[in-house]
């Protein structure tokens, strides 16, 4: 039989067309119009992003210096007040002041409480202003009636002025109420307040418009050449006023901000095209003289690797494990580093799979070792199928094997492997005449990207094998760089945790629940934080899942309420009594035979009532150890604590223990909550828990909740509370306190307010 053409040949053969140098050329330039177009909307994302900062900077000045004419007509107003028997030319000479030392009003004035402007600074240029009466609107009456009833500023907006021109008017009453002495009056023409409270850099080099409520109110350099589609706008918090500051840069300043990178990229890589060009004519032609020793040289290197291949499987028939007739951990690692020499000097990719049996100790701790042995060699016996010349299967030990795989010429030859392992796991493995179903976590490393020798190789693989773990396990992970830097502040952090609870580096926040009946907060889910020495304020997910690895996932949960029950303690005999506090509960902590006790003395410790107090579980919990949780739970309820069910929907259990536990709350998980305006299946879904749980006498809590549509779509069907970031986020108790005595949460249907 003919022997095929080897892959070297074919390449040289390729690489001797004449038209390899011109897809060379195309190539280059494909690269070199690609990097010109990132460079080029890098540019524009810059220009943007300096306009951002110019536009915010000139808000924030605007702000900043708006509020100091602010305070200046408010002292003048306090000095009229400490002065009632102020004289005409007293206030005026105290007027003049103010105008030399601002130069920006137009008039100061002061106006009776008939709305009558009667003193005036100064009087050149406003003499028919004297005896105006500035309640000219209906609107503008009620305005300042209102001002002066409660002491607070009224600015006008911007105006046409009796003066002539746009302007803008602050008015500051002196005294409120019945002791009304009228108002001292700031008179601002736009363009020179405008023009003062600018920069002229600013006012150079880009047009602003100033919009009132939307409405365009007035603009500055209309004139010049300016940029259109960079235009940026941004809100101005001023008081009373809902102006916001329009942006557009002229064609100088944007053109000032842009790169010569691109073309110099472009015409640079182009350049290296035409040279790379040039050189592949002069490669082929010294290929053409050099193809006949090319060959010998293959076909030598190819007796080589047969022999040491041969040898290899000689080897392989000594070093075997005795229990699964695979090959042993030494002989892989000997293996694997010859391999890796080869893929060095061939330039090829060799993979690493580190493969663990998910289950396997709980079955052979549950059923026995003479169990967990028959099943290793079922399981070898299917994935020793998958080796041939560049696949190798080993037991490394424990429920752990390694397959390595040579040649590999792309990653879609390491993803039909990772098939073909998940494939041996597709049929059940029938051991001790009963067939059990099992799955496999992968991690995989890539020779050279993840390593290039075999210790860092395996370390990286096995790095990757525990970050599949925590996706939930029947999965697989590649290496990726910077798994390593994680894994190591895994371990700093949970060496840290260790110290934590006695550093007392644990702190609650509160997300409340509103009582959609009557649109009142009358619980809150407490929800742990670490407040970390070094790293800041952590969220659960950053430590929880180490507390359970280690164990102390049962002391952070006491910690937590015994915290929770100190609150209560604080609350009792302020305006927050009222408030019940919802702990969450682990698995490992419901399994803890002292936990009832635990609770019962945090409670009686800190003197609050059980009914104050709340248990939340997830439906998965509920569901594991039946007979055990029952009781738990049952002494729990006796103390008088509520029990809610958290995550509900989601599981894969009976409703049958909804009749049997003593459950006082269903908690729909968000997935429901989330689409449930667009969703027809959410919507039925969710109406459905609702009236199940009503029916049991069970109070309903919807999480997740974000949009008003989605809080009057609950209150509709007559969900009992609601939870989500759209009546608040977890807030410091602190926070959570002001917020109430404010009155700053969404708590009723309809509100036009996001916390």
């Amino acid at each position: 039989m003919e022997k095929p053409e080897s892959v070297t040949n074919k390449v040289v053969r390729g690489l001797l067309h004449p038209v390899v140098p011109v897809l060379i050329l195309i190539f280059f330039l494909g690269i070199a119009s690609v990097l010109k177009y990132g460079l080029d909307r890098q540019d524009e994302r810059q220009i943007n992003s300096n306009l951002t900062n110019e536009s915010q900077a000139m808000a924030n000045s605007l702000e900043r210096e708006f509020l100091v004419h602010v305070e200046a007509v408010r002292r003048m107003a306090q000095r009229l007040e400490a002065r009632p028997d102020m004289t005409e030319e007293l206030w005026s000479q105290d007027a003049r002041n103010y105008l030399d030392d601002f130069g920006v009003y137009q008039a100061l004035e002061w106006i009776d409480r008939e709305f009558i402007i009667r003193w005036l600074e100064p009087l050149s240029g406003n003499e028919e202003v004297v005896g105006y009466n500035v309640a000219f609107s209906a609107e503008r009456r009620a305005a300042l009636e209102a001002a002066q009833a409660n002491g607070t500023i009224d600015i006008s907006g911007i105006i046409d002025l009796r003066q002539g021109g746009k302007g803008l008017v602050i008015y500051v009453p002196v005294y409120a109420g019945e002791r009304n002495n009228g108002f001292i009056a700031g008179v601002f023409q736009m363009d020179t307040l405008a023009r003062h409270l600018l920069t002229n850099r600013v006012l150079d080099a880009f047009y602003v418009r100033i919009s009132d409520d939307d409405a365009p109110a007035y603009e500055l350099n209309t004139g010049g050449e300016y940029a259109r589609n960079y235009a940026h706008t941004v809100d101005v918090d001023l008081p009373m006023l809902g102006w916001s500051l329009t942006v557009t840069p002229t064609t100088d300043w944007v053109n000032s901000r842009k790169s010569i990178w691109p073309w110099t990229t472009f015409i640079s890589i182009l350049f290296m095209g035409v040279l790379t060009s040039l050189t592949t004519l002069l490669v082929q032609l010294v290929l053409k003289r050099n193809r006949a020793l090319l060959k010998t040289r293959k076909e030598l290197e190819f007796e080589i690797d047969q022999r040491k291949a041969a040898q290899q499987d000689l080897a392989r028939l000594e070093s075997t494990d005795a229990l699964t007739g695979l090959a042993n951990r030494r002989f892989f690692m000997e293996d694997l580093s010859h391999t890796l020499s080869i893929a060095d000097r061939q330039m090829r990719q060799v993979a690493l799979v580190m493969l663990d049996l998910d289950r396997f100790q709980m079955l052979n701790d549950t059923l026995g070792h003479q169990f967990g042995d028959e099943l290793l060699i079922k399981v070898s016996e299917r994935l020793n199928s998958l080796s041939d010349e560049k696949v190798l299967v080993a037991y490394s030990g424990g429920d752990e094997f390694m397959i390595c795989q040579q040649h590999v010429d792309s990653l879609d030859d390491v993803i039909h492997l990772l098939g073909q392992i998940k494939q041996c796991y597709a049929e059940p493995f029938e051991v001790q005449n009963e067939a059990h179903y099992i799955t496999a976590t992968m991690g995989i490393a890539i020779y050279p990207q993840s390593g290039l020798d075999t210790d860092t190789l395996l370390r990286n693989a096995d790095i990757a094998l525990y970050r599949a773990k925590e996706q939930g396990r029947n999965t697989y992970q590649f290496y990726t760089e910077g798994m390593q830097e994680r894994e190591v502040m895994r371990l700093e952090l949970d060496k840290d945790l260790s110290h934590a609870l006695a550093n007392d580096e644990f702190v609650l926040h509160y997300q409340p629940q509103v009582n959609l009946a009557g649109a009142e907060i009358l619980s809150a889910e407490a929800l742990i934080r670490w407040q970390h020495p070094r790293r800041g304020l952590l969220p659960p997910m950053e430590f929880i899942p180490l507390a359970e690895e280690s164990g102390r996932i049962t002391e952070i949960g006491r910690w937590v309420v015994m915290a929770a029950c100190q609150q209560l303690a604080r609350w009792q005999g302020t305006a927050f009594e009222h408030l019940r506090i919802a702990v969450n509960l682990s698995g490992r902590e419901l399994d803890d035979e002292h936990l009832v006790d635990h609770i019962r003395e945090a409670l009686e410790t800190h003197n609050v009532p059980p009914e104050r107090l709340e248990v939340e579980l997830t439906e998965e919990i509920f569901i594991q150890n039946i007979e055990h949780n029952l009781n738990q739970l049952s002494r729990l309820h006796q103390l008088g604590v509520s029990l809610a069910i958290d995550d509900f929907g989601v599981g894969y259990s009976s409703l049958g223990y909804l009749r049997d536990f003593p459950v006082d709350l269903l908690k729909i998980d968000r997935s429901f909550i989330t689409e449930v305006t667009e969703r027809h299946d959410d919507a039925v879904i969710t109406r459905a828990v609702i009236n199940l749980a009503h029916n049991l006498g069970i109070q309903v809590v919807a999480e997740g909740v974000e949009t008003m549509d989605q809080l009057t779509f609950l209150k509709d069907h007559h969900c009992d509370l609601a939870q989500g970031y759209l009546i608040s986020r977890p807030v410091p108790a602190a926070t959570l306190e002001k917020a109430l005595t404010e009155g700053t949460m969404v708590t009723g249907v309809p509100v036009d307010t996001r916390i």
